[in-house]
């Protein structure tokens, strides 16, 4: 068996993916360069400039239509900054763009059967539910679209590195992959996938060196996996060494799930506990063999969510051929067609109830319960879709319970205010809106629920602070609301003013659209900002209007017709001047 080294690194991508040249030398497994950071909801546009170029940032660049965005810094200044942005209460996270490798540790000629298809019990599983109409995401190093098992199924995807419509695989890594997920069943050739019904949509992660190898970093995950929540996908596979280690690839899980989907990813190919931190937004998988042991080489932890076979996995090559495969690469999207499987079977499930299927239906290996080796069991798709047929989705009356942490009532504030929210649900938390007065200055989607308030954009004086949370099903409470004095220095201006407020819409960006999207407006202007008003027309229509410097709407394009629409912010000062700002997007 020859051992394979074929080091995947991600390399960063924008509003459309965007590729900067990132040199890694020896001495270091990170991106010179460049960081990863998400500001805290409501941060206006100009002082998230304003913050990261007063660090020494040079340069942001968006991820989708995330709120992840790469800054362009120094060379040889990226751990300063992130040392310095990690404790700045106005950001989620920052941290270094790092390097990883392919959890795919050998690459092995056997031509055994696939005993992994009956070990999860995916026959009996298809007698149900065989993937239809679902979309995987194979985030990799391309996939041979021309394979005979793959080709039925393919639809269109994306480089994300090169920012090209080739998704051809670079490396036989991602076809391999895409193959244990959804190679096509009941076809009269080859093999066949966990979920051979299912779409499979290529991201190209990765470029090739010119030692002949593949390279990739964690920031074209996360924008892949935003690349898959904008354009469909349900469900998102990344293969990819430490991937679970990323807040920023978990802040895209978070994206995706808000989307509906469920990302997978590997759980490394290093024989030891990695000591991750565990994270809700992504399922993390390890490795088991035919005889549902912990296979030799997987990594394992706290971390892990499920555990799924991963040595001696046969699947497609590129160049339309076979072969056998061992490495968490495959025990992550083995888990990732059961997923799809489970949606498929019962479509009106939410990714939360999903997930939790996967999880309850396992077949519990090692100590009673979750535990460091096989998370919550061995993947059992027979199980998992016969529970999900059986599930009855009961209307839930259940609203959430939400109250504002930060500031406390009465206090003095001024500038950029964190706010922290508190929000809890039978269920699970949709959203949280933060009300400024009467005006949904933000909102966050994902927990730990917190704000980036520009006190500027109100009145020196008492302001009412308001959280709104809503789950899934549409309940929404609000928060006792919470009243401070803003104390910010003005200056009196008297001379005649004619200029206009500068708008724009910071989310989304041009481009595609699914499911519920986070509308930000932000404006700025030579007079105080809190006498500016604020509206949001979508396709001509109003739709959000309020007065400050920022406005937030939660627009829910699944019930617009498909095609392309626009988004207009209007913003107006106390003089009459006024200046629009328009997006065009696709559904």
């Amino acid at each position: 068996m020859k051992k394979r080294n074929c080091i995947i690194s991600l390399l960063l991508a924008a509003s459309a993916p965007l590729v900067v040249a990132a040199p890694v030398n020896a001495e270091v497994d990170f991106a010179q360069g460049r960081i990863l950071v998400e500001p805290q909801a409501g941060m206006t546009g100009e002082e998230f400039e304003k913050s990261f170029k007063s660090l020494g940032g040079i340069k942001a660049h968006k991820l989708g239509q995330s709120n992840i965005h790469i800054i362009d810094v120094p060379h040889g200044s990226e751990k300063a900054l992130v040392n310095k942005l990690k404790h700045n209460p106005h950001y989620k996270f920052a941290e270094l763009d790092v390097r990883v490798p392919i959890a795919a540790v050998l690459n092995d000629p056997y031509l055994g059967s696939e005993w992994h298809i009956n070990k999860i019990g995916a026959p009996a599983a298809w007698d149900s539910a065989q993937g239809a109409g679902i979309t995987i995401a194979i985030l990799d190093t391309g996939v041979d679209s021309s394979h005979p098992d793959l080709a039925p199924h393919m639809v269109a995807g994306w480089d994300i590195y090169g920012n090209t419509s080739n998704t051809s695989d670079l490396c036989g890594h991602g076809t391999a992959v895409a193959g244990s997920a959804a190679a096509a069943g009941n076809n009269g050739v080859g093999v066949s996938g966990v979920s051979g019904q299912s779409k499979i949509m290529p991201l190209r992660i990765a470029y090739k060196g010119t030692d002949g190898l593949c390279y990739a970093y964690a920031s074209t995950i996360a924008s892949g996996v935003t690349y898959a929540a904008d354009h469909g996908a349900k469900v998102a596979n990344v293969s990819f060494s430490n991937a679970a280690n990323s807040t920023a690839v978990q802040s895209a899980g978070n994206y995706l799930k808000s989307k509906g989907g469920l990302l997978f990813v590997s759980a490394n190919n290093n024989a030891r506990d990695e000591g991750f931190t565990p994270s809700t937004a992504l399922i993390a998988v390890s490795s088991t063999d035919s005889n549902d042991n912990l296979s030799s080489f997987s990594s394992y932890g706290a971390f892990v969510s499920l555990s799924a076979p991963g040595s001696n996995i046969y699947t497609t090559n590129n160049g339309g051929g076979y072969g056998g495969w061992n490495g968490t690469s495959f025990s992550s999207p083995v888990a990732a067609g059961a997923a799809a499987l489970v949606m498929s079977a019962n479509p009106t499930l939410t990714a939360d109830q999903v997930q939790n299927i996967l999880f309850s239906t396992a077949v519990d290996l090692g100590a009673a319960g979750r535990d460091i080796y096989f998370g919550y069991g061995r993947v059992d798709a027979a199980a998992a879709v016969s529970k999900a047929r059986g599930t009855q989705v009961v209307a839930d009356s259940t609203k959430p319970v939400v109250s504002i942490a930060a500031p406390l009532g009465s206090s003095t504030v001024s500038g950029l205010v964190p706010v922290s929210v508190n929000a809890t649900d039978n269920v699970g938390v949709a959203r949280v809106e933060l009300k400024v007065n009467s005006t949904v200055v933000a909102t966050d989607t994902s927990a730990p629920f917190a704000f980036s308030w520009d006190s500027k954009g109100v009145s020196n004086g008492m302001v009412s602070l308001t959280a709104v949370a809503y789950d899934a099903a549409g309940n929404v409470a609000s928060s006792t609301p919470v009243s401070v004095n803003v104390a910010n220095t003005t200056t009196t201006i008297v001379t005649t003013d004619t200029t206009p407020p500068a708008v724009r819409v910071t989310n989304p960006v041009a481009g595609r659209v699914n499911g519920n999207v986070n509308v930000s407006v932000s404006a700025s202007d030579n007079q105080p900002v809190s006498e500016l008003v604020l509206s949001l027309y979508v396709d001509g229509v109003l739709r959000a209007s309020g007065a400050g410097s920022s406005l937030s709407y939660n627009w829910q394009t699944n019930r617009e017709a498909k095609g392309t629409h626009s988004l207009k912010a209007l913003a107006k000062d106390k003089a009459g001047n006024s200046s629009s700002y328009t997006v065009n997007v696709t559904r």
